[in-house]
């Protein structure tokens, strides 16, 4: 008799597995670096007050990022299938918080942000076509109590989607030359823009030395925690190669190699940024300002920086969309060869190879989204429920190392148990910090994933 385990797998290796560790790393670099890395440091050099407490913080949340990347690595190459967390907490912890963790993928973790970020790259396009701008409404309609607005940005984030999704549906290997063409992009114009600040900007390497508080300031221990939240958040992707394990070539390599690779080139961009924002602005310069990126670049390059920095904005955002794009609709595939998501979604494209029914419908609730404007609360509403899976993905090394303790590892954790556990640990002290501060954006996170239990109840029982 075949159980459900066995057969499952089997079924998704119909994926093309045409994807190699350029994509796969490439997935990292895109989904991780977003705008959070051009706007939290300002909040940083407010909170921690030097240039060495600055650039300490990010060092220790690449340390955090780094442990969740080696835990996910012995996942991935130990089950390479489409999914990511639904797979390994299907395995570890059952099929229900399998399912509840890809449900909240479809309803909020990946469509709500490509909404936000084909919104994003309509307004950084703005800078160059103001009739663009996302305020400027054109038509209002109400519908009862919902009300629905439509504005050119609307218009640029449809095409946006729908382009990049429909370019994915040829699979990872069309789709996939975009995906690395578009995050290569980014990188690059990244990494002229940090060398071109050092070697031509307007900057003070006076900068970096500490004032008269020390490099550890009292702000440091006061509001390190909090700082810390907001440097790992700017760190969250760093597991998006897992969700397209089904399709890597070798994944037993090419996964953890993908993984620990994407990590630190995401954190040298990082460490390289922050050095060169001290170096245009100084602490005192950068503190508490919210778009830091434009104001070092205008302090080193002068008035041209705004259009560089929109361009390699809309740039990056772009990249950032299409990686999630890529991402998502793996998980869903995964849930439909399970039976407990919509049927269609499990089938695969007769051409292409790729789980084309499955990026249809993420699009199509998408566009719901951008159309209702509802992504922004899902945002918030979900960061709480992402975390948490996230920490009970990572707990699934150590439930798996007792429950398949024989079970065939091609890749091992590092230092085991006290990589995934020191990931752990930080994930729960900001669940519940956050589950403190914010009560009810928590709640309703939480609400919002148990809404699914119906769903998931009525299909296990046709299937």
């Amino acid at each position: 008799m075949i159980s459900r385990t066995e057969v499952a797998p089997a079924s998704r290796t119909e994926l093309k597995q045409n994807a190699g560790l350029l994509l796969a790393t490439c997935l990292i670099i895109a989904n991780v670096i977003g705008s959070g890395i051009y706007t939290t440091p300002g909040f940083l050099a407010r909170d921690l007050g030097s240039p060495f407490a600055v650039l300490g913080i990010w060092v220790v949340g690449a340390v955090l990022a780094f442990a969740g990347a080696l835990s996910y690595g012995e996942l991935g190459a130990m089950f390479p299938e489409a999914g990511g967390e639904y797979v390994y907490l299907r395995e570890a912890f059952g099929p229900i918080f399998g399912f509840l963790t890809g449900w909240a993928s479809f309803v909020a973790g990946f469509s709500a942000p490509i909404g936000a970020a084909t919104i994003g790259f309509a307004a950084y396009l703005s800078h160059f076509f103001p009739s663009l701008a996302p305020e400027n409404v054109f038509w209002t309609g109400h519908f009862g109590p919902i009300s629905v607005h439509l504005s050119p940005a609307q218009l640029v984030a449809f095409v946006t989607l729908w382009a990049l999704s429909l370019a994915h549906v040829t699979g990872t290997h069309r789709g996939g030359q975009l995906q690395v063409l578009l995050t290569v992009a980014k990188a690059a114009a990244i990494v002229v823009l940090i060398i071109a600040g050092f070697l031509l900007g307007r900057g003070d390497w006076g900068n970096f030395h500490s004032g008269a508080a020390g490099i550890l300031p009292e702000g440091v221990f006061r509001n390190g925690s909090v700082s810390l939240i907001f440097v790992l958040f700017s760190f969250s992707g760093w597991n998006a190669a897992a969700y397209i394990a089904g399709e890597v070539r070798e994944p037993h390599r090419t996964l953890p190699a993908s993984l620990i690779t994407g990590t630190a080139i995401v954190t040298a961009i990082y460490l390289g940024l922050n050095m060169l924002f001290v170096y245009a602005l100084g602490i005192e310069g950068m503190s508490g300002v919210l778009q830091v990126g434009e104001k070092a670049s205008l302090a080193l390059f002068g008035p041209v920086a705004t259009h560089m920095v929109a361009g390699m904005m809309a740039l990056s955002i772009l990249a950032s969309a299409s990686a999630m794009i890529i991402a998502g609709p793996r998980v869903y595939f995964a849930m439909a060869a399970d039976g407990v998501f919509f049927k269609r979604t499990g089938s695969i494209h007769p051409f292409y190879g790729s789980p084309a029914r499955a990026i249809v419908w993420q699009a199509v609730w998408v566009s719901v989204l951008i159309l209702l404007g509802a992504f922004e609360p899902l945002i918030v509403y979900s960061g709480f429920v992402l975390v948490f899976f996230s920490a009970m993905a990572v707990a699934s090394v150590i439930i798996l190392r007792g429950r398949r303790a024989e079970g065939v590892r091609p890749f091992r954790v590092p230092f085991y148990p006290w990589t995934p556990l020191l990931f752990i640990v930080f994930s729960l002290w900001i669940l519940a910090y956050t589950l403190w501060g914010r009560p009810v954006e928590s709640s309703f996170g939480i609400v919002t994933v148990l809404l699914g239990l119906p769903l998931y109840f009525y299909w296990k029982h046709r299937s």
